[in-house]
């Protein structure tokens, strides 16, 4: 498959979390923009601590408790400034792929009963449309050599390896459960196969 990730710029990233590096680039097929945030030595020898983490603005723009989207990203971001040095490639992937007026939809289906998969695919989509041929693209951008992926997610691991993306080590990710999100959670682990 022909790339249509171009890269863009680079610039300072000051948090209260760290100070980091953000790299943007644009996937020109889809008319997206993608980021990896960065600290540290990437070019090392040694793996490198990374989080596949696709958007999620209403829980990480207007803090809804619906999911764990927030509190995976902050906690990736802390686990990497702790260190210093990893990358959180941050993917404008919204809602498992199906983007933000139809994860709205899917909350409406969840709101009368329906658990996140049968939402999305009483919409017509499959559970996850999410891709991630840019991230191995992200990561041969900025020269990683191997990483350590902070991820629950099994099929995140599957397709980074069978891109030739070398993975040292799965990291374990925690999340925060509410009574808001305990069926999403739950749902994740049962019927997406997250590991938890």
């Amino acid at each position: 498959m022909t790339s249509t990730l171009k890269f863009i710029e680079t610039s300072n990233l000051p948090t209260d979390i760290g100070e980091f590096k953000v790299h943007a680039f644009t996937e020109e097929s889809e008319l997206k923009d993608h980021l990896a945030i960065g600290m540290g030595d990437l070019l090392t020898n040694e793996p490198v601590l990374c989080r596949i983490h696709s958007q999620c603005i209403t829980g990480e723009s207007f803090f809804s408790m619906r999911c764990d989207c927030r509190f995976q990203l902050t906690e990736s971001l802390t686990q990497i400034a702790e260190k210093g040095r990893g990358v959180v490639f941050y993917l404008q992937q919204e809602g498992r792929g199906i983007g933000l007026s139809n994860k709205i939809r899917a909350y409406n289906l969840q709101d009368k009963g329906f658990d996140t998969v049968e939402a999305n695919h009483q919409l017509g989509f499959k559970e996850d449309e999410r891709g991630y041929d840019i991230v191995s693209e992200m990561i041969n951008f900025l020269g990683i050599k191997k990483i350590d992926l902070m991820t629950n997610n099994p099929k995140k691991i599957k397709a980074l390896e069978a891109m030739g993306v070398i993975i040292n080590q799965r990291v374990q990710i925690s999340s925060s459960t509410n009574k808001y999100n305990e069926k999403y959670i739950s749902t994740k682990i049962k019927k997406l196969g997250h590991l938890f």
